[in-house]
C-alpha cells in the first residue's frame, strides 16, 4: 500500500509522526512543509525574547535530523498546490506529484489579517512560525517602541515577554479588558493591572482608525507612535487547499470522531481541522488528536476523546489558568477570591460548573478542577 503524506511539520505533524512511527515501525511516512521542517515549540514564540532566545535557540531539531530519528522523508520549503483525490497523490509547487494511500492535513492556521486605513504602506508583523518569528526579532532594539494590536491570549503573552525584554509595549483592543472572551471582567482586569505594573500601557475600548509610518490614529483622535508593529487578533485556520479539492469546510476542515474527513482516505488534526467540539486551538487538544489519528492509521480504529483541559496563560505579571466551556454554553461567571487571587466559574443554569478562569494561587487548582468539568468530546 502507498504510504501516509503528512502535510505540514509543526506539532501536530511531527507529534503525529511520533506516535505512528512508534505504533508502526514499517509505514512509509512522508511530510510535506511549506518551511524548513525545524522541530520547535509554537507556543514559546509568544514567550522567547525575554529569554533572548533566537531562531536557532527555538528549533530543537533539524528536518533531517527528524527525518533519521523518526524514519520519514520530510520534504522542505514546498507547497502543496492541489489534492487530486482520483489519483491519490498531492502536487507540489514544483511540479512534482507525491501519490498517498492516506494523506494528513496537519497545515494549521493563518494570523487574521489586519486591515485598516493605512495598512498597505506600513509593515504589521504577524508571529506564527520560525520565520515569521526571524523577521520580527530582526530591528528590534533596546527600548523600542512596539505597537501591539489584539489583547487576547497570544497579544497578552507577547506582551508580558517583550515588555520584560525591555520594550516599551502599548496594546490596543476594543475589548474592556485582555482575554475578554475567556475571562470574566475581575480576572480580566486583574490582568491588566499586573500588566500595567511591569509597563506594559493599555489602550482598551479603542480601534486604530489609521495607520501611518511609525504612528497609529485611535478612534479617539489619539496617537500611538511605534517603531515596530505587531497584530495578535486570532488565526484562521487553513482551509482553502481542502476546499479545492472539495472536502467539506466550514470554519476549519470538518472531522468526524475518528478526524476523517469527508474523504476517506484524508485526515485532518491540530488548528485547521473542525472536530464536533469546534476548533480546537490549543496543545493539550492537539495532542490527543495525534494519539488518537495515529492509532486509527496504524489499523486500530480510535475515536477521538477529550476531557475538559485547562490553558495555562504566559502571563508570568500574573498566573493565568482558564478552561472555557464547550462552544454554545449558556450561564454565568460566579466569581470568588480578591486582588491577584481569583477563582471563577462558568455555571449553566443547571447549576453545573461548565469552566473556569483562575489566576494568582487558585492556578494550582486547575488540574483538580478540571475533572469536574464535563467532557469536551
Amino acid at each position: 500500500m502507498t504510504g501516509i503524506v503528512i502535510i505540514g511539520s509543526g506539532l501536530g505533524g511531527y507529534s503525529l509522526a511520533r506516535e505512528l512511527r512508534r505504533l508502526d515501525p514499517a509505514v512509509a511516512i512522508t511530510m510535506v512543509t511549506a518551511d524548513g521542517g525545524e522541530l520547535y515549540s509554537k507556543p514559546m514564540l509568544s514567550a522567547a525574547f525575554a529569554q533572548g532566545k533566537d531562531v536557532q535557540a527555538l528549533a530543537q531539531k533539524t528536518a533531517r535530523q527528524m527525518e533519521g530519528e523518526l524514519g520519514l522523508t520530510v520534504v522542505t520549503r514546498q507547497r502543496v498546490t492541489a489534492i487530486d483525490r482520483a489519483a491519490k497523490r498531492v502536487v507540489l509547487g514544483s511540479g512534482e506529484a507525491i501519490a498517498y494511500g492516506r494523506l494528513v492535513l496537519a497545515m494549521g492556521a493563518d494570523p487574521r489579517p489586519y486591515r485598516v486605513e493605512g495598512s498597505e504602506e506600513v509593515t504589521v508583523h504577524t508571529v506564527n512560525d520560525l520565520d515569521d518569528y526571524a523577521a520580527w526579532r530582526d530591528g528590534l532594539v533596546p527600548q523600542g517602541r512596539v505597537l501591539l494590536i489584539g489583547a487576547g491570549l497570544i497579544g497578552s503573552e507577547f506582551a508580558n515577554d517583550l515588555t520584560t525584554a525591555g520594550q516599551r509595549v502599548t496594546v490596543v483592543d476594543p475589548a474592556p479588558w485582555p482575554l475578554g472572551r475567556l475571562l470574566p471582567r475581575e480576572l480580566g482586569e486583574e490582568l491588566a493591572t499586573a500588566l500595567g505594573g511591569i509597563g506594559v500601557t493599555f489602550r482598551l475600548g479603542r480601534s486604530i482608525t489609521r495607520l501611518d509610518p511609525g504612528k497609529a490614529v485611535l478612534d479617539d483622535g489619539s496617537v500611538v507612535a511605534f517603531d515596530k508593529a505587531l497584530s495578535a487578533i486570532g488565526l484562521v485556520p487553513r482551509t482553502a487547499l481542502a476546499a479545492a479539492a472539495g472536502l467539506v469546510v466550514d470554519k476549519g476542515i470538518v472531522v468526524d470522531r475518528w478526524l476523517r474527513t469527508s474523504d476517506p482516505a484524508i485526515f485532518a488534526l491540530g488548528d485547521c481541522a473542525q472536530t464536533e467540539a469546534g476548533p480546537l486551538p490549543f496543545v493539550l487538544p492537539l495532542m490527543a488528536e495525534a494519539k488518537a489519528l495515529a492509532a486509527t492509521l496504524a489499523g486500530r480504529e480510535t475515536a477521538l476523546s477529550l476531557p475538559a483541559l485547562p490553558v495555562v496563560v504566559k502571563t508570568p505579571a500574573l498566573p493565568v489558568a482558564v478552561c472555557p466551556p464547550v462552544p454554545g454554553a449558556t450561564g454565568e461567571w460566579v466569581v470568588s477570591g480578591e486582588g491577584r487571587d481569583r477563582k471563577a466559574l462558568f455555571v449553566g443554569a443547571d447549576g453545573q460548573p461548565l469552566g473556569f478562569a483562575l489566576s494568582g494561587s487558585f492556578t494550582a487548582e486547575r488540574q483538580p478542577l478540571a475533572k469536574e468539568m464535563p467532557d469536551l468530546l
